[in-house]
């Protein structure tokens, strides 16, 4: 049985973890520090303010987990209690599928492990183009290899599985380079259930990691605690007001915790970040809260193999390619990363297109389904503007996301690409995951040329997803150009900070959480040197 540091650390009476859900009566707390979000953010946040001394009190919507015993790996419970909206947050018009974390660890718990540094194109534009030269390659370099360490990301030395085998060959008989995911684990099992929560607690996910060292260091945690306003005094944020849920969490009890505090870190997630501070009515005199927020927009293409795939057994994502973004300048057309998902039934079967005899003839060959993704690099043209975080009638947040002819033309190339990969690999069918495509597929790279150039780019007809979202708070040198400094410093406010990938100002090409590590390192260190009056390294 695997080391649990939740199972110990409560055990042993030295944590402070209060859960909402059991409370009889309203609460009031004091701190120096209140953080909302456990995830990428708001883990590194708590580690590194706690450690510099300061009481922090960090605040979870959703449950703690006793990894080793409470991840079965059944997809039947896991997305109702693990994501946001049970892994069915979806955008205004329904056209595109989100995954959030929603649990301690946010979705650090749930994520496939794959760990990039920003794109060094990224930061360029972000320099040039956007006024932030300070976040260079060499001035982030220290803090990627910082976290890189506390995280044990690491080359990933096992063989891939076979859907990604799949890739690489295609990417090798095409002429297209590829190379290996680095991963965040330690004493991997080689699973392939990274989605469900590690079981092996191998995963070095906030829940394992920051936020028990945080809970050692005298921090307090609040499950169960949905963060519905943060609080103001004059022009300074003083605390955090939240419901208390139920065990579920999904209604709220009526119940009430008032978190007072010095410093307030905002670490819910782009969606949810942006959500809160439209709740407080943060002053916003440029209209700029909740826009320009960015999904990495993924369509995706199946195929069936001549042998088996067994896509749901070993690392979901060990191979990519980068070719479509490194031969595209970030201004032209938009480029898209190619990499593979773990397939299980349930979500497996929720993505694939059709219904009927159609749905049924995809899965019956489910272990031989090989499924590429490719991730659109959106948000640096001016026709790549993203999204707007709105509120609901009930206050809970909304992301409005059309998909521009810009995109769509992306994923049409993305279509092609996909498919000439997979059937340089072998494949006997190919089916673009589109409602157009009919349930034979394409028997042929020709065929599939000229049949994806006719399919209509539509919403609802081809199946759009996410788990990838940034901005809505994003980074500026002042208040007409963002939420945030590159500090993380609220521009409107005194003592509002936001640490995730909401500070993002585009989508930046890669699976976001080492992003979010390293620039929330940066920005933690230099809030606890200022907090304390300390240097800390």
């Amino acid at each position: 049985m695997p080391k649990d540091l939740i199972a110990e650390g409560l055990a042993s009476g030295r944590w402070d973890v209060r859960d909402a859900a059991e409370l009889h009566d309203d609460q009031t707390l004091e701190a120096d520090v209140v953080i909302v979000g456990t995830g990428a953010g708001g883990g590194i946040s708590a580690e590194i303010l706690s450690q510099a001394g300061l009481k922090v009190v960090l605040v979870e919507e959703g449950a703690l987990r006793y990894a080793s015993r409470d991840f079965k790996l059944h997809e039947a419970d896991v997305y109702p209690t693990l994501y946001q909206e049970s892994a069915g947050r979806q955008t205004r018009d329904k056209g595109i599928t989100i995954l959030q974390g929603r649990t301690v660890g946010g979705s650090t718990t749930v994520n496939w492990t794959s760990s990039f540094r920003t794109p060094a194109t990224t930061l360029a534009y972000w320099g040039e183009r956007l006024g932030l030269p300070e976040l260079n390659v060499d001035a982030m370099a220290p803090w990627f290899e910082r976290v890189e360490q506390r995280l044990n990301v690491i080359d990933w030395k096992m063989d891939p599985n076979v859907n990604n085998q799949v890739l690489m060959m295609g990417a090798d008989r095409t002429g297209i380079h590829w190379d290996r995911i680095r991963r965040n684990v330690k004493g991997c099992l080689n699973l392939g259930y990274c989605g469900m929560g590690c079981a092996a607690n191998a995963k070095q996910s906030m829940l394992v990691t920051t936020i028990p060292a945080a809970l050692d260091h005298g921090a307090t945690l609040l499950t169960h605690s949905r963060a519905e306003k943060v609080l103001f005094e004059g022009d300074r944020a003083v605390g955090v007001e939240c419901s208390a849920m139920d065990a579920a969490g999904l209604y709220p009890t009526g119940k009430r915790l008032t978190i007072k505090a010095k410093t307030v870190v905002l670490s819910g997630g782009a969606i949810n970040t942006p959500a809160l501070l439209l709740r407080s009515k943060l002053p916003d005199p440029h209209g700029v809260l909740g826009k320009r927020t960015f999904l990495h927009p993924v369509n995706i293409s199946g195929a069936i193999m001549p042998y088996k795939v067994e896509g749901w057994s070993g690392a979901p994502q060990s191979i990519y390619s980068d070719h479509f973004l490194d031969t595209q300048p970030v201004d032209d057309v938009i480029g898209y990363k190619l990499e593979t998902p773990p397939l299980h039934p349930v979500l497996t079967a929720i993505t694939m297109s059709g219904f009927g005899e159609k749905h049924n003839a995809t899965m019956k060959h489910f272990d031989r389904l090989q499924v590429v993704l490719a991730l659109m690099r959106d948000g640096f043209h001016e026709e790549s503007v993203g999204g707007t975080v709105g509120l609901k009638s009930d206050g809970t947040p909304l992301l409005d996301y059309p998909i521009s002819d810009y995109v769509w033309d992306g994923m049409r190339r993305a279509y092609l690409s996909m498919a000439e990969v997979q059937f340089a690999a072998g494949a006997t069918r190919v089916l673009p995951i589109h409602e157009d495509v009919s349930t034979e597929g394409y028997s042929s790279w020709a065929e599939a040329r000229a049949g994806i150039m006719a399919l209509p780019m539509q919403i609802l007809r081809a199946k759009v997803v996410s788990a990838h979202v940034m901005g809505g708070c994003g980074m500026g040198k002042g208040a007409e150009h963002g939420v945030v400094n590159s500090d993380g410093k609220a521009h409107a406010v005194d003592g509002l900070y936001v640490m995730d990938g909401s500070i993002f100002p585009t989508s930046i090409g890669a699976n976001p959480q080492l992003s979010i590590y390293g620039l929330t390192a940066r920005n933690a260190t230099r809030l606890a040197d200022q907090l304390t009056g300390k240097a800390h390294s």
